[in-house]
């Protein structure tokens, strides 16, 4: 399993904005292999930034690459350049290949296999 956040530092004022773009935007994820579930996640609150952070499961590591050359990736983002919301700083990318998993009933999931 793989795991694609990206961290948003979105400047005060534009918090309302940047969760509208992302429940307005048709989600393109579900149409390639190996994807696995997406949350947009609110963190906290600094004096000047709102942290969010996007977090997308993949079954590996080669699926999200393919997201990333595929034509639904690019037309998910498509109009990134478009949107008035503005940011501390550009979107930071992290990807975490998971090494354990464990599920609600504390069963680990054997990554390895």
């Amino acid at each position: 399993m793989f795991i694609a956040m990206n961290r948003f530092r979105v400047l005060p004022g534009h918090e309302e904005a940047f969760e509208a773009m992302w429940a307005n935007r048709q989600g393109r994820l579900a149409e390639v292999p190996g994807y696995v579930e997406f949350h947009m996640l609110k963190g906290p609150k600094a004096e000047d930034h709102q942290l969010y952070a996007s977090h997308a499961v993949w079954e590996t590591k080669e699926h999200f690459e393919a997201w990333t050359k595929s034509e639904q990736f690019r037309a998910a983002h498509a109009r990134a350049g478009q949107s008035t919301v503005k940011y501390l700083s550009g979107p930071h990318f992290e990807g975490f290949e998971v090494i354990i998993h464990e599920d609600r009933d504390g069963k680990r999931v054997d990554e390895a296999a």
